[in-house]
């Protein structure tokens, strides 16, 4: 059996709170704990894999042959005689021998990717990867399709539990020329790819689901942000005097953020009528604390009230995401009740 991934560790409370650890309350760390809990990264479980997995062998690199070296054809003759010796000693079992002799052939012909490749399973058949991986590549660079030299990589690979790398070697292989060898080892590799898949589809899911939250909870905090600075702004239960344009306009971002119903009140200090309507709208206001009450001085902010078109006042306007939807024009304490009832219950 295989082992990989990290261990993950439950955390004994216990023990602490018994020497008199101090947790803060809710109210005093609440946004931190919510911040840190996305900060760590998440611990992965282990897989339970099979396969026999062997230490990477670190003996000297073996001998490689000259690829400059041109090659004549009594040099590929005794490459080859010596590459039957190594086939030999290789089904006696005698894998030193069959080494020493594949090297040879290999120095006498390295233009040759057979040899490369057939030193490289000799090597799998030694238990010493690195050494056939570094033979197999040989042959591949050599010969791109080389069967045998996928197979030995592949086969090689697999022995360092690298199983994804080994079940791509070993589909090229059979590919190229299958054998039962080839079909054997990919039925060791094959479950093992298959769980190293779903545990990275189970952790990519996992990570996805952690940034949404984190996400979503930043999200929730500049509202919350954007709320506490709106509130602070609108002042529910007060009457808001407009004294420019800019601030209007602050109010009006403030409100729409919210969705909020404002009231905006054009008076004039001469107007008979307002000085009637302005302790009902401050008592309005007192009344519809989820409704914003400003009020404006035509003689003071012309241009507000030329933009907003007041031909006489009192005039209130009915707003909703800074555009006028309603208006009630006069002394109508009852009109105004009514529009604010309409308008100040309806989502925005």
């Amino acid at each position: 059996m295989k082992f990989i991934g990290s261990v993950v560790l439950d955390m004994l409370l216990g023990p602490v709170l018994s020497l008199g650890a101090r947790f803060p309350k809710a109210s005093e760390g609440m946004a931190k704990v919510g911040e840190n809990s996305f900060e760590d990264e998440i611990m992965e479980s282990d897989i339970e894999l099979e396969g026999e997995v062997v230490e990477p062998d670190d003996d000297p690199l073996q001998k490689m042959g000259d690829p400059s070296v041109e090659v004549s054809e009594e040099m590929r003759d005794k490459a080859q005689l010596y590459k039957k010796k190594g086939v030999d000693a290789l089904s006696e079992g005698k894998l030193d021998e069959a080494v020493e002799h594949l090297t040879e052939a290999i120095l006498l012909n390295p233009t040759s990717a057979i040899l490369y490749a057939a030193r490289a399973g000799v090597f799998v058949k030694m238990k010493k990867p690195n050494a056939a991986i570094l033979d197999a590549e040989a042959a591949l660079q050599i010969n791109p399709d080389s069967a045998k030299g996928y197979k030995s990589r592949g086969m090689a690979k697999a022995m360092l539990g690298k199983w994804e790398d080994a079940a791509h070697d070993l589909h090229l292989a059979a590919k190229l020329d299958f054998d039962e060898e080839i079909s054997s080892e990919l039925k060791k590799v094959e479950p093992n790819v298959h769980k190293i898949e779903e545990h990275k589809k189970k952790y990519e899911r996992l990570r996805k689901e952690r940034d949404m939250k984190k996400a979503d909870l930043e999200r929730q905090r500049r509202h919350a942000e954007e709320v506490s600075a709106a509130s602070a702004i609108l002042k529910p239960g007060d009457v808001i005097t407009i004294h420019s344009s800019n601030q209007l306009e602050e109010i009006f971002t403030a409100a729409s953020k919210l969705s909020k119903l404002v009231i905006l009140y054009f008076t004039a200090t001469w107007c008979g009528p307002c000085r009637f309507m302005g302790p009902v709208y401050k008592s309005l206001s007192e009344q519809h604390r989820n409704v914003v009450f400003l009020k404006l001085d035509i003689d003071q902010q012309g241009n507000i009230a030329h933009r907003w078109n007041v031909s006489s006042v009192p005039t209130f306007s009915c707003v909703i995401n800074g555009k006028e939807i309603d208006k009630v024009v006069g002394a109508d304490k009852t009109g105004l009740e009514r529009k604010i009832a309409e308008h100040g219950s309806r989502k925005q």
